[in-house]
């Protein structure tokens, strides 16, 4: 695992409220404040998470650079400073020095959940120019680090809001969202979507590139890995649409958005089934689904996010995505016609083994953050629909 040690100014630390007497206390994000002087940040850490690279041409860059090096030592105080999500931070009070864990950088699941989240225009701005600070002043920057996020994505969205949703709508002014459009005209959702920023409909652009990504066997071919980010990397999944969206497998597999979001629906609106089903098969006179973490049960029905069926449930989406994403492996792309296909339908699928795959992901996690995360659920889930195709593969000959 990578390490970033520096030594800072002052620490203090907030733990979460939630954690005491829990028993997956573990589990419970960690606040860390850091006073830092720009000269003892590490000149490394890595900037992945950020949903954009930071473009130091702006006037605010240009302001941020000019901020670093000028006399004034309100930089800490006038400055949101920079935001790092972190795997471990551990603190030598001796020294005055942080060790803070970053997981292993050469891992992607790992490079889309650790590092700079928030205050990259900040950080580039102090690697180029904190050698021109005067030698006799000492300038400091605020830095927050968060151990254990549960929930990157939202994390994310709520520190880099209008930067995120910005890219976006750049991209919608190009029409480089029109085969996503084109996917999905006629069907009742068309009009739900959210392309430009304030946008007022229920539903952004970015849950349908979330779909495409889960199913991305160009990036994701097999069992080795798994599209964890489509639950807990929104931006690593547009920067992927961003790079991809106009080659042959991306076209292709934009055309089936719609099977996506019924399959993604259907697994929504019948988990709670499912669930019964393999807890009564173990003896459980009276399974209570609305009673796990992540599972809200409602007096008044919901709906469920893209088709709008009435639901009694209200289930994370670090519940579905893993078994989501398990279908990926009846699909198919063949290169010389540019075509993607499917060695059975997914949803037929979901009815035969959907009760197995519902169990091993209930029966691995009770916390959709870590379960959404997980990569070794998501593959033995994908392994359950991958044995099953084979099975009926092989009953054909």
């Amino acid at each position: 695992m990578a390490n970033l040690k520096f030594k800072v100014e002052a620490l203090r630390t907030l733990a979460s409220p939630y954690r005491k007497g829990d028993k997956d206390e573990s589990t419970f994000e960690t606040i860390y404040y850091l006073l830092v002087d720009m000269k003892e940040l590490p000149s490394n850490i890595p900037l992945d998470v950020n949903p954009r690279e930071p473009k130091m041409t702006t006037n605010v860059a240009r302001s941020l650079l000019t901020a670093v090096v000028e006399p004034e030592t309100d930089f800490y105080i006038n400055n949101r400073g920079i935001v790092i999500a972190a795997k471990t931070l551990t603190f030598n009070s001796t020294d005055s020095e942080v060790t803070i864990g970053i997981g292993d950088q050469n891992d992607e699941n790992d490079k889309s959940l650790y590092g700079i989240l928030d205050g990259g225009h900040t950080y580039t701005a102090i690697m180029r120019k904190r050698d021109e600070i005067p030698e006799d002043i000492r300038k400091f920057v605020r830095v927050e680090v968060i151990t254990n996020v549960q929930n990157i994505t939202r994390l994310s969205d709520a520190r880099n809001t209008s930067v995120q949703v910005s890219d976006m709508a750049l991209f919608n002014l190009d029409d480089k969202f029109d085969d996503i459009k084109a996917s999905i005209a006629g069907q009742a959702y068309a009009d739900l979507i959210a392309y430009k920023d304030n946008e007022d409909k229920p539903i952004h652009v970015s849950e349908l590139l979330r779909l495409l990504y889960a199913f991305d066997i160009d990036k994701y071919p097999d069992d080795n890995a798994a599209p964890v980010q489509s639950y807990s990397g929104k931006a690593q999944v547009f920067k992927r649409y961003k790079q991809a969206f106009e080659s042959p497998f991306y076209k292709s597999l934009t055309g089936q958005i719609p099977l996506l979001v019924e399959l993604y629906d259907v697994i929504e609106r019948e988990l709670p089934e499912k669930y019964r089903d393999y807890k009564k098969a173990q003896g459980v006179a009276n399974p209570r689904f609305g009673s796990v973490r992540g599972i809200e049960s409602l007096d008044t029905p919901t709906k469920t996010e893209f088709l709008a069926t009435p639901t009694k449930y209200s289930v994370s989406s670090g519940y579905i995505y893993p078994i989501f994403g398990a279908f990926r492996s009846l699909l198919k792309f063949d290169e010389a016609t540019g075509v993607v296909s499917w060695l059975f339908n997914p949803i037929d699928i979901w009815n035969e083994v959907g009760t197995s795959i519902v169990q091993n992901t209930f029966e691995t996690y009770t916390n959709p953050q870590l379960a959404g995360k997980d990569k070794q659920l998501w593959l033995s889930n994908y392994r359950i629909v991958e044995t099953q195709s084979l099975r009926k593969l092989l009953g054909r000959r």
